[in-house]
């Protein structure tokens, strides 16, 4: 297995320093995941890990049958091995393997799966003290489709996988499985890893004089434009920031984007049939652009009945039609470039009130609608539990990408879209967290944390720690929001203040992240060869070169950015390179 080693320079996520000559060595994460039904599966990642027999090269060693089903060992036109669960009466009927797993290490998971006819929803569970679902694929006939899940479990002990689907009439093939365990030093330190690859990069300015020779001594001083992170976090507002100067003060002071927490809804624009108020969300959108706050547009539509504006409900279909077009055309013509991304109709994986009423596309007519009254601006599907939940097969990874792919196919829709993933947790299942965005990323659109919150508790604000690091660390996340408005009743699920704007617990770590991602001063001087390099956060800097013998400084601006190319490289090949002569 590939190992890497987690540099000197690099600033470990727990607010530690790694010293010169300090090393992690950790099996590497594998962030890929295929979305195509691929005719061969591709090899199991990790060389399978800790599952016996993953390619099935030996037949059925390891793998037993599951409930009443018949299994058999198969093997394609290529060579290529597989087990089949056949003549299923319950949908757990199937196969498993019994496996070891700690309580202190976070397992990923994959498997590529095919049913033999159809397409079927198939699900990965390990039977502990109760059932954990690792994640779930839609299988389909003829061609093999990758399943990347994740877990952790409870207590230490002897657990059993298996493969569940709903429809026991269809075959299930299973092959090329991976159970792979990390410690929790290994996990953080991929978060480090992935952090210098995408949200960093080293910086090298090389200073000579006009002859070519080096200038012994020179310093060279970067100084961040801003005291915030460059990379987007922020939290919902509610209305009150209007008039409530702590609240401005305390928000302005951290965050760098924002959404309005209800009064955007259709139900808060317009409470009146035909009489429409946008007053208090334009007092918000020009409070964000006074503050340079860039803000999501939250929501077009919503796909849930009951938080549709009272008097909608009454509507025939015909009626409903008229008063969502006008919907729409009002409130994306009003703010058409003001918006960096429209949730357009909110959580329709589990709803479906418009579809119900106006046919079964009407999503992808609403997204078209959108588009071409805002083209520039991303229109994203918004909804819960794709990351929060494993056993939801109704948001699961594939159904979110299933639906995304009718949205971006239906007539020409070719707009920009995103991913918006709401992020409402309990306690998460952060390796499942991380392979579900994996399974996203994939589909290579624009990715964010649009709702974050965790239910209160004991560990609410270490389990908001953990998930924020995780969403922050992985290199498909473009941004992430906190729900976690203050309104004059308090907030939702997760509060980050006391009433009087002093942080809570949940607080003090998002000001503890805050002050660890934000953009920071380095300085040094050059080397024998004339080089000062360090690592810094994508971001604006000034930097000021000084040399001893100099009566003056030369200062210019300086911008860090990622790498043009997605290609995986080294981190010495994205090292970008100023190059200064200095008049002596």
């Amino acid at each position: 297995m590939e190992v890497f080693q987690v540099k000197a320079w690099l600033l470990l996520l727990c607010g530690c320093l790694l010293f010169a000559g300090d090393t992690i060595d950790a099996v590497s994460y594998d962030y890929s995941a295929t979305i195509e039904c691929l005719k061969e599966p591709l090899r199991p990642q990790y060389n399978g890990g800790i599952i016996v027999n993953p390619e099935f090269s030996h037949g059925l060693t390891g793998w037993s049958s599951f409930g009443s089903s018949g299994i058999m060992h198969k093997k394609s036109k290529g060579g290529n091995g597989y087990i089949v669960a056949h003549s299923r009466n319950q949908s757990h009927d199937t196969f498993s393997q019994k496996l070891y797993l700690e309580k202190r290490k976070l397992y990923t998971f994959s498997a590529w799966i095919q049913v033999s006819e159809g397409e079927e929803t198939v699900e990965a569970i390990f039977k502990t003290d109760g059932f954990t679902h690792a994640g779930s694929t839609i299988a389909q006939s003829g061609c093999w489709s990758m399943l990347k899940g994740g877990l952790t479990v409870g207590s230490s002990g002897y657990a059993e996988l298996y493969f569940q689907s709903n429809n026991t009439k269809v075959d299930i093939w299973v092959d090329n499985v991976s159970l792979q365990p990390f410690t929790e030093e290994e996990w953080r330190s991929h978060q480090v890893e992935s952090i210098a690859k995408a949200r960093m990069r080293e910086v090298k300015v090389h200073v000579t004089n006009s002859k070519g020779e080096i200038l012994d001594g020179t310093e060279i001083h970067f100084r961040p434009r801003r005291n915030k992170p460059s990379f987007p976090i922020g939290s919902a507002i509610h209305k009150d920031i209007l008039t409530n100067r702590a609240y401005q003060s305390w928000f302005t002071s951290r965050f760098t984007v924002t959404v309005f927490e209800n009064e955007l809804k259709w139900y808060a624009t317009e409470n009146m049939r035909g009489k429409e108020d946008y007053s208090v969300p334009d007092a918000m959108l020009e409070f964000a652009r006074q503050n340079g706050i860039p803000v999501r547009g939250h929501t077009i539509l919503w796909d849930d009945a009951k938080y549709q504006p009272w008097w909608v409900k009454s509507l025939s279909p015909a009626d409903l039609k008229v008063a969502a077009d006008r919907r729409v055309q009002s409130v994306v013509s009003r703010y058409s470039g003001k918006f960096i991304g429209w949730d357009v109709i909110n959580e329709n994986l589990h709803f479906s009130y418009f579809e119900s009423m106006l046919g079964a596309n009407a999503s992808q007519v609403y997204f078209q609608k959108a588009h071409h009254l805002d083209r520039r601006t991303p229109m994203f599907l918004n909804d819960y539990n794709t990351i929060e939940r494993s056993g939801d097969s109704k948001a699961s990874p594939a159904e979110y990408l299933r639906k995304l792919k009718e949205i971006r196919t239906f007539k020409w829709n070719n707009g920009p879209t995103g991913i918006g993933l709401e992020g409402h947790f309990d306690a998460p299942n952060i390796p499942y967290m991380r392979a579900a965005i994996d399974t996203l990323a994939a589909a290579r659109v624009s990715i964010w944390l649009t709702e974050v919150d965790v239910r209160d508790g004991p560990n609410q604000a270490q389990y908001l720690e953990q998930v924020l690091r995780e969403a922050h660390a992985h290199p498909a996340v473009h941004g992430i929001l906190m729900w976690a408005a203050r309104g004059p009743n308090g907030c939702w699920r997760m509060c980050l203040t006391d009433g009087n704007f002093n942080n809570l617990p949940t607080g003090d770590v998002v000001d503890k992240l805050l002050n660890e991602w934000k953009l920071k001063s380095s300085k040094g001087k050059v080397d024998v060869n004339g080089d000062f390099k360090t690592w810094l956060f994508h971001g604006d800097y000034d930097v000021t070169i000084s040399y001893p013998f100099m009566n003056s400084t030369l200062t210019q601006s300086f911008k860090v950015t990622a790498p043009e190319t997605s290609a995986p490289q080294t981190l010495e090949e994205t090292t970008t390179v100023l190059n200064v002569q200095v008049d002596v």
